[in-house]
């Protein structure tokens, strides 16, 4: 749903910020004189004669005024409503009109919160170019997909088949990237994962009762995001930009690419029915802008892994919206089904434990942008950095994809975002 992590580092995941910086620690006079009143000396120990003391120590960033847990919760609840979000939009507008609503409202929360931190845009034809081929795989066509799939099928299955983009992020990775290499796992992970979205398509049953077109679109959507992960890696990486500047550049041109498109195979709206054009905005502004900038500052505060794990909600929430709210139909197999593919995207993610930490990474919330997603369509792959740029727009280790992923740069722009 709309689905951004540091591009050029490990990520789901609709993102990877670049980690909080630590002062660099240094012996002060003032920890000088204390170590020494600890061992006998007097706490007024006077500097050495001709020591100057140090400036003082700059003071610790203010604490966010909600809890990260409570962050957590509402992108949670944002990436999973957006797959409903969706469903009630096409009620309204096209699906290329309910994707060019939802970039041009993300894409003014970006801009808005930009202003306000005097974000410079990214400078170079090359990083522009990178950041256009971004915005098709994190924004514009995995946005357009989930727009058309959910013509014909339901928001629960959408919101399953996005939990996926971690399963195709790894198999990707693993072929794209050589740094990843398959362990016994993440290859059980893989395939479970797959077995579970046979399950939730009902394989023993020759698939009846669903769209294959559909169905089809939205795993092609979820394979999106893994794609435009590692292209962002590879190509975004030390590019110079804040994770903001990136991921709301993205989101720009994914907006201009669907604005070129979309008149060519729509016509303009005869009305603005009230329902569909409140969930087109708030699909943008919440699931595309505002959960870029909450997965952007979870991933900051707490890490990639823990932010990460939203992805595991998503379909949870995105199905149980679909149940309540719009009264769609669930059979047995879709939430076992789901439950599988989660377990192995679980599986995709983790890594064995070594006798010694490993070296640090550094998650840069890339452009790229993830979200979803979203989605949110979060939600990376493998262990999904999937910020901030892209959902979708973003960077986050999402395993999230959900985008946010092993390699799994995911910007979270858009939320690459998830959905």
């Amino acid at each position: 749903m709309s689905a951004t992590a540091a591009p050029g580092t490990t990520p789901p995941t609709e993102s990877d910020t670049p980690p909080t910086p630590t002062p660099t620690s240094t012996t002060s006079w003032t920890s000088t004189a204390g170590e020494t009143a600890g061992t006998g000396g007097t706490a007024g120990a006077t500097a050495p004669a001709g020591a100057t003391p140090p400036s003082p120590a700059p003071a610790p960033a203010a604490r966010p005024a909600l809890d990260w847990r409570l962050r957590f919760g509402a992108l949670s609840l944002i990436w999973g409503f957006s797959f409903l979000l969706i469903k009630v939009g096409t009620e309204g507008y096209a699906p290329f009109q309910v994707t060019l609503g939802r970039l041009l409202s993300g894409t003014a929360v970006l801009a808005v919160a930009m202003a306000v931190r005097r974000e410079r845009l990214p400078r170079g034809a090359r990083t522009w170019g990178h950041l256009a081929v971004a915005a098709f795989f994190l924004n514009a066509l995995p946005f357009s997909l989930f727009a058309y799939a959910e013509l014909t099928i339901p928001s629960t299955l959408a919101g399953i088949c996005n939990a996926t983009s971690p399963l195709w992020g790894m198999a990707l990775s693993l072929v794209a990237l050589s740094e990843d290499r398959p362990t016994r796992r993440r290859v059980a992970g893989l395939g479970l994962g797959f077995l579970g979205v046979l399950t939730v398509l009902g394989a023993w049953q020759g698939f009846s009762g669903l769209d294959f077109t559909g169905t089809a679109m939205a795993l092609l959507a979820s394979l999106s995001y893994p794609i435009g992960w590692i292209y962002v890696r590879r190509t975004l990486a030390g590019s110079g930009s804040s994770t903001l500047a990136l991921t709301g550049s993205q989101l720009f041109l994914g907006t201009a690419q669907i604005a070129l498109v979309t008149p060519l195979f729509t016509s303009a709206p005869d009305g603005f029915p009230l329902l569909p054009t409140l969930a087109v905005v708030a699909l943008g502004a919440l699931g595309t802008g505002l959960a870029v900038l909450l997965q952007y500052g979870l991933v900051a505060e707490v890490g990639p892994t823990t932010a990460q794990m939203v992805t595991y909600f998503i379909p949870v929430i995105a199905t149980a919206a679909g149940v309540i709210v719009l009264g769609e139909q669930l059979s047995w197999n879709t939430p076992v089904g789901a439950l599988v593919v989660l377990a192995g995207a679980a599986l995709t993610q983790s890594r064995a434990r070594s006798g010694r930490p490993s070296a640090g990474r550094s998650h840069n919330a890339g452009a790229a942008t993830g979200v979803e997603t979203g989605a949110g369509e979060n939600a990376g792959t493998g262990a999904r950095e999937k910020a901030a740029t892209g959902t979708e727009t973003g960077a986050m280790e999402k395993a999230a994809t959900g985008a946010g992923t092993g390699a799994r740069t995911k910007a979270a722009t858009g939320a690459g975002d998830h959905p």
